[in-house]
């Protein structure tokens, strides 16, 4: 039985699995079941680990919101490529912006903030913002894994139910430190469509370029390559009653992306706590997410480092040529030692990342499980491979007992360069005409395997 899995398995031909690279891709990376897991632990409907304690969150009024501020930290900070911080609003203890920052590779001084608030008026409050929160917590977790031209800014902010302070303190400190901020996109209230129709409003002034930045979500909306089923409406001149109007009075170019109180098809449930996770309408919900991931990752600007892992059976090879690779333990978050090649062989089944980098970009692949080596190893003196390093050939020896092997030679990037199936206790490989290099050697009998780096000089 074992013997027929390894077979089936090696008639499986290159397959990529990972985070993907296009803007399509990316806006498909969007996850519905991530988003309703963390709104269900940021409004209180199951429970959630913050600061290593076992909590429930049901309230985030701003006088009792300090475990959702913890919580929101504590996402941000497991992320890679990114600086999380708190902003003490007015440099008072228990009044914080959540603020995580990915800088950019290319021009670092040019901003885009994508933004929510995440204090409440009641209990729960999934719409009015945990919608907005989960969905800066969604965007985060995917553009983290990629290089980016422009520094992204996620910011969650205090205190907007009483009068956006939050905000507030943000923006007026960045005009005063001139802080090149191109385009702020708020989020708030975003999970309700009570009528089915998929109307959203985008709020716009015409303040700084906001305008622009309105025509350039609509653009991504048109776009037929994303195939987004919604429909915008326009309004201008936008509310002020939310975050983002705080930006316009320090002149920058902002707009909010919300459900559709232009058609007075907001939550009826606002600003209670009977707006609850059940009242959202969730595939609304996620294609508006959708569209803000493709707003952000098209002014993020994607930098051209490949982070995919190709699987050829049990062989993971990174996608990127010409860079620098160290492979990782998923189960244990560790560098596997000796492990910085293109091409990695597991040995044991586990969860497996590559972490790749080119230029002054490090960005690491999806998790892989390898849960097809089911086969035991062969143990010490049952097999010898040398020389190693080899030169003009390669011997293989078994101990008597083991009837057949079959041996493959792949090179670094996975490539099977030779293959051959033997019944005799000796074979020799005949390697005079392979490039200097690595290689690795995987033997494979009825019940057991081997893999073995070889250096060719």
């Amino acid at each position: 039985m074992k013997k027929l899995l390894f077979n089936v398995l090696c008639c499986l031909f290159l397959s990529a699995v990972s985070y993907a690279q296009t803007i399509t891709d990316i806006i498909n990376e969007v996850s519905l079941d991530s988003l309703q897991l963390t709104l269900r632990e940021f409004t209180g409907e199951q429970s959630t680990i913050v600061n290593g304690n076992e909590v429930t969150i049901i309230n985030r009024v701003h006088t009792n919101n300090e475990l959702a501020a913890d919580y929101l930290f504590e996402k941000l900070e497991k992320l890679d490529n990114i600086n999380v911080s708190n902003q003490l609003i007015n440099g008072e203890a228990g009044r914080r912006n959540v603020i995580a920052s990915q800088l950019g590779k290319t021009n670092p001084e040019d901003i885009y903030i994508i933004c929510a608030h995440y204090d409440s008026m009641a209990d729960y409050c999934a719409d009015d913002n945990a919608s907005g929160t989960a969905a800066v917590l969604e965007i985060a977790r995917i553009l983290s894994t990629q290089c980016l031209d422009n520094t992204i800014v996620y910011a969650l902010w205090d205190e907007e139910e009483v009068g956006l302070r939050g905000a507030a303190y943000y923006a007026s400190q960045a005009a005063a430190n001139n802080d090149n901020i191109l385009g702020v996109l708020n989020l708030d209230m975003m999970g309700y469509d009570g009528d089915n129709d998929n109307n959203f409003d985008i709020d716009v002034r015409n303040i700084g370029n906001s305008i622009a930045m309105k025509d350039d979500i609509i653009s991504v909306l048109n776009n037929t390559d994303y195939g987004f089923n919604l429909v915008a409406n326009v309004v201008n001149p936008g509310t002020s009653a939310s975050d983002h109007s705080k930006f316009w009075n320090e002149g920058y170019s902002a707009v909010l992306v919300g459900e559709s109180w232009e058609t007075n098809d907001q939550t009826p449930y606002y600003h209670s706590s009977a707006d609850r996770y059940a009242t959202l309408n969730f595939p609304y919900y996620h294609e508006l997410t959708k569209l803000v991931m493709g707003y952000m990752v098209t002014k993020a600007g994607l930098v051209a480092v490949d982070n995919t892992v190709i699987q050829n059976t049990n062989a993971l090879i990174a996608s990127q040529e010409n860079a620098t690779y160290q492979w990782i333990n998923c189960d244990t978050n560790t560098e596997i030692a000796g492990e910085t090649n293109q091409t990695f062989i597991p040995t044991i089944n586990g969860n497996y990342a590559v972490e790749v980098s080119s230029g002054s970009c490090v960005e690491r692949s999806a998790c892989i499980t390898i849960d097809s080596l089911g086969l035991a190893e062969f143990q010490e003196g049952e097999v010898s491979v040398y020389p190693n390093p080899m030169k003009n050939h390669l011997s293989i020896e078994t101990v008597a007992g083991i009837d057949e092997i079959s041996l493959e030679l792949l090179d670094a990037s996975g490539k099977v360069i030779i293959k051959e199936t033997s019944k005799k206790q000796q074979t020799i490989l005949h390697t005079s005409a392979l490039n200097a290099g690595v290689y690795f050697l995987k033997i494979q009998a009825s019940n057991k395997y081997k893999v073995s780096k070889i250096v060719k000089e």
